[in-house]
C-alpha cells in the first residue's frame, strides 16, 4: 500500500503479514512525548482519543490496530504496519511504559476516516511499581492538559479491559477506580469501554466488572466496543482464526469510529483541575499530619514546663540559674532520595524556607522548579501555613523533619522564647498564662489546617466524576477522626455520608491499595 504526502514506510519483518514500520517524529516535551504521523491539514477535522486502564491490556497495540485502519489496511493485504514498537523492535507492545505518549495521525484522511486522529496511550495502573507510580500519572496527565502545547479537549475516553477480567479481582476494581476517578463529571457521556482480547461474544464478566466499579457512560449503561489483538501475528497457522479475529476488530473500529463522529469533543479544564485537587489533596493531607505531630510535640513541651513551674516555682524565681528539663521540638533537613529520575523528572522536595514546611513530598516529580509544582496556584502555596510565595519554596533533595532534643531551661529561657504572647496582652500576664495561650494558638492552628484539607474534598465532590475514590477515600477515616476530635459534627456527618456511598467495587479497589 503507498501513502499520499510525506508517509513512508520500512519492511521490518517478512512473512505473512509483512510488517511494516511508519516513519513518525517524536518530540520530547516535559513531562510526555509526541508522536507525529504525517502532516497536519488544518482545514482537517481531528478526534482525539485518550486510552487508560491496566498494564497489559493492550493499549499500546490498540495505537497500531487504529493506524492499520485509518490506513486502510484489510486482512488480505498481507500487511501490517506499526507505529509503536519496543525497545527490541517488536511490533506489539505489552510492556510497562512509563510516559504519557501522544500520537497524532495525519495525511491518512479519505483512506477509511475523514477526520485525522489524535490518541493519548498513557502509563498503566497498577503494575508491578505499586501504588506510588500510579500517583505520579495524574502529574503527567496534569502537565499535558495545561501544557501550551499539549491536548485541551478530548473526544472519547477508552477504558482498557480484557474481555476475560474479572470483577472479583481487587486489582481491577483498583484500576477501573484509579482510572474514573482522573475526569470531571463533564466527561461522563465521552467515556467508553474498549473490550480486548475479544472472542466476539458478549464480554460479561468485564461488563460485570464495570458495573461493580460503578462505570456508566448512557442511560446507566457503558457503551463499548470489542477488539482482538491479534491481526499481526503469523498467519501461516490458524489463518481461519485469526481472519475471525480481523473481523471482530473491524466491526468494533467502525462502530468506535460512528461513536467519535457523533460525540462533541469535551474541554479538559475540569478534568485539570480534577486532577490538580487531588494532587494538592494529598500534599495537604501530607503536610496536615506533619504539623499534627509537631503540634503534639510542642504541646507535650508546654505541659512538661507547666509541671516542672508548678513543682518548681519558688526555686526558679529565687535561682536564676535554676533549670528544668524538658523535651524541645527542633526542625532539621533529612536527605531524600531524588534527583534525576527516568532521564525526564526531576524528583524532590518542595519546601518553605519561611514556614519550613514540607509543601509537597512525596510525589513531586514532573516540576522542575516550585513554581511549576502543583500546590502552587496563582504564584502562592496552597498548603504551607502562610501560604507563602513560590520564591520562598524550593525543590530539593531534602525536606524537614521535626525532632526533639533534651535541653535545661531557665525562668528567663523560658520567658523569652514565650514573651511573643505577652505583646497583645494589655497586662503582663504570667508564664503559665502565655503557655496556655500557646497551646490555644495550637489548637487554632490545627483545625484551620483540617479545614482546608476538608475543603480539598469538597471541592472534588463538586467537580469530580468519582469523588469517592481510593485516592480520596484513604483520606476520610483520618478526617473523620480529627474532625470528631475537634467537634465539629456537621463535618464528620458530611464525611460519613460520603463514605456511605461507597460499594462493593469501591470496597475491593481500597482492599487492594491498603495492602500493596
Amino acid at each position: 500500500m503507498t501513502f499520499k504526502g510525506t508517509i513512508t514506510k520500512t519492511l521490518i519483518s517478512s512473512g505473512s503479514p509483512k510488517v511494516f514500520q511508519l516513519k513518525t517524529k517524536k518530540e520530547k516535551l516535559g513531562s510526555w512525548t509526541r508522536v507525529t504521523l504525517g502532516d497536519k491539514n488544518e482545514n482537517q477535522t481531528n478526534q482525539t482519543i485518550l486510552l487508560v486502564g491496566e498494564t497489559g491490556a493492550g493499549k499500546s497495540t490498540l495505537v497500531n490496530i487504529l493506524v492499520n485502519y485509518a490506513i486502510g489496511m484489510k486482512f488480505e493485504d498481507e500487511e501490517w504496519t506499526v507505529i509503536v514498537k519496543d525497545e527490541e523492535g517488536r511490533c506489539s507492545i505489552e510492556s510497562q511504559t512509563s510516559e504519557v505518549i501522544v500520537y497524532q495521525i495525519f495525511g491518512l484522511e479519505g483512506q477509511t476516516l475523514p477526520f485525522s486522529l489524535t490518541i493519548i496511550d498513557t502509563p498503566g495502573f497498577g503494575d508491578t511499581r505499586g501504588i506510588e507510580h500510579d500517583k505520579v500519572v495524574y502529574q503527567k496527565l496534569l502537565q499535558l492538559f495545561r501544557s501550551k502545547d499539549g491536548v485541551h479537549e478530548i473526544n472519547a475516553v477508552g477504558l482498557m479491559m480484557k474481555a476475560s477480567d474479572n470483577r472479583m479481582s481487587g486489582r481491577l476494581m483498583y484500576v477501573l477506580n484509579s482510572v474514573t476517578s482522573l475526569f470531571g463529571k463533564d466527561l461522563e457521556k465521552n467515556i467508553v469501554a474498549l473490550i480486548t482480547h475479544s472472542n466476539g461474544r458478549k464480554p460479561k464478566k468485564a461488563l460485570q466488572a464495570l458495573k461493580a466499579a460503578n462505570v456508566k457512560s448512557s442511560e446507566n449503561e457503558i457503551i463499548y466496543f470489542l477488539f482482538n489483538n491479534c491481526q499481526h501475528e503469523d498467519r501461516k497457522d490458524d489463518r481461519e482464526f485469526l481472519e475471525l479475529a480481523d473481523q471482530i476488530s473491524m466491526k468494533g473500529l467502525k462502530n468506535f469510529m460512528t461513536f467519535l463522529e457523533s460525540t462533541k469533543p469535551q474541554p479538559l479544564e475540569i478534568t485539570a483541575e480534577v486532577l490538580n485537587e487531588r494532587i494538592r489533596l494529598e500534599a495537604c493531607i501530607q503536610n496536615l499530619q506533619d504539623r499534627i505531630k509537631e503540634n503534639d510535640l510542642k504541646q507535650r513541651e508546654i505541659r512538661q514546663i507547666e509541671k516542672a513551674y508548678e513543682n518548681h516555682e519558688e526555686e526558679m524565681m529565687e535561682h536564676q540559674n535554676f533549670t528544668i528539663e524538658v523535651d524541645e521540638v527542633y526542625k532539621e533537613k533529612e536527605p531524600i532520595n531524588g534527583g534525576m529520575w527516568l532521564l525526564v523528572f526531576y524528583e524532590g522536595a518542595i519546601t518553605c524556607s519561611v514556614c519550613e514546611e514540607n509543601c509537597h513530598h512525596p510525589g513531586c516529580t514532573t516540576a522542575w522548579y516550585p513554581g511549576r509544582c502543583e500546590v502552587i496556584k496563582d504564584g502562592r502555596c496552597t498548603v504551607c501555613t502562610n501560604k507563602c510565595p513560590a520564591s520562598v519554596h524550593v525543590k530539593e533533595k531534602w525536606r524537614y523533619v521535626r525532632k526533639t532534643k533534651k535541653v535545661q531551661k531557665t525562668l528567663e529561657d523560658l520567658k523569652e522564647k514565650y514573651e511573643k504572647n505577652k505583646e497583645e496582652c494589655e497586662e503582663k500576664s504570667s508564664l503559665l498564662e502565655n503557655l496556655k495561650l500557646e497551646n490555644r494558638n495550637l489548637e487554632k492552628e490545627r483545625a484551620l489546617l483540617l479545614d482546608e484539607a476538608y475543603s480539598h474534598v469538597i471541592i472534588l465532590e463538586q467537580i469530580a466524576l468519582k469523588v469517592e475514590s481510593v485516592s480520596t477515600l484513604v483520606h476520610l477515616d483520618f478526617l473523620m477522626e480529627k474532625m470528631r476530635e475537634k467537634g465539629d459534627q456537621r463535618k464528620v456527618k458530611k464525611l460519613e455520608e460520603m463514605k456511605s456511598r461507597v460499594n462493593e467495587g469501591t470496597n475491593a479497589a481500597l482492599r487492594y491499595a491498603k495492602n500493596s
